[in-house]
């Protein structure tokens, strides 16, 4: 699998990323070291997870396959997202919040560190120098290597790559991650614009509109599906509308005329949008994640990517 560098930093990552949303929910441990079997020997690199993701249930997953040595640590990025709810040590963006929060993920990975650690959203009530001096802090200890962004707004984003450069601060983020599909176009506004412009690459999930582009929601819902899930259910059916039904028969008619699967026009639609260093897949089983893994010989042609364009034009 090709590689990418993130934004302007010296990071690289797989161009496709292995998400464990649902590990230790929906997907059982076996399952889940099924998957990242799969996703390393397909040559994939980028590991994404949150402390959010179950309440850590994903990250200890993830973790006993690590200490069991079932993959190489090495050859791993582990993008994890912190930062605990409000609580007793402050708020969510405070450092004290922020470095608990690093070290409880560390334990529950069972690693000593993170390659890219991406902070939690914009909060007014904490000063940003604050928040600044966690990554600086989790840097210089050792224990994170690089430091990225969730979900900003392009403001927030660019007023923290200004900010860290005015302080002198020689850890600047490098990554931002948000939701982007042929469904969800928002981040073309004005986050990826400013992620460009500061040297920042976006790691995109959802990129397959949260299951919807697969095209298995068009006669119904299948009863194995996400849209059956007690804890995905509302997630899946956000994207289930008219809008999404044009679109997604578009993504039709363009896999049939390339000989190939939905999932396949989807996902490398995201994965060559520019600015994007990864897109981040979740997978059922490794069934379904080799099939994510196969568009990595998929190129989409010029005029394919136009009508796509065209038709999924908007938020």
């Amino acid at each position: 699998m090709l590689r990418r560098r993130v934004g302007g930093s010296g990071l690289q990552v797989s161009r496709i990323g292995l998400g464990t949303m649902t590990w230790g929910e929906d997907t059982d441990a076996d399952g889940a070291g099924e998957q990242l079997l799969a996703f390393v020997e397909g040559g994939g690199t980028l590991v994404e997870t949150a402390d959010v993701y179950g309440d850590g249930t994903a990250q200890e997953v993830l973790g006993v396959h690590l200490e069991a040595g079932l993959v190489d640590r090495d050859e791993l990025v582990i993008a994890a997202r912190g930062g605990p709810p409000d609580g007793a040590l402050g708020r969510q963006a405070a450092r004290g919040a922020l470095l608990h929060g690093l070290d409880a993920t560390l334990r529950r990975l069972r690693t000593d560190r993170l390659d890219l650690w991406q902070l939690p959203g914009w909060d007014p009530q904490v000063p940003l120098e604050e928040t600044l001096s966690a990554i600086q802090v989790a840097v210089l200890s050792g224990k994170v290597r690089y430091a990225g962004l969730v979900a900003p707004a392009g403001w927030q984003l660019a007023t923290v790559a200004e900010r860290a450069r005015s302080l002198g601060n020689v850890v600047l983020p490098v990554s931002a991650q948000a939701e982007y599909s042929l469904l969800h176009r928002g981040p073309e506004a004005e986050l990826l614009p400013a992620a460009r412009h500061h040297g920042l690459g976006l790691l995109a999930w959802a990129p397959l509109g949260r299951g919807v582009l697969t095209g298995k929601y068009t006669d119904g819902t299948p009863a194995d599906s996400r849209a059956t899930s007690p804890v995905l259910a509302a997630y899946v059916e956000a994207r289930r509308n008219e809008r999404s039904a044009r679109i997604v028969q578009s993504v039709l008619t363009a896999a049939d005329g390339l000989g190939t699967s939905p999932l396949t026009v989807a996902l490398a639609w995201v994965r060559d949008r520019p600015g994007v260093a990864a897109a981040v897949v979740g997978a059922r089983d490794a069934a379904q994640l080799s099939a994510s893994l196969a568009t990595e010989s998929v190129s989409l042609p010029p005029e394919i990517r136009a009508a796509l364009d065209d038709v999924s034009a908007g938020p």
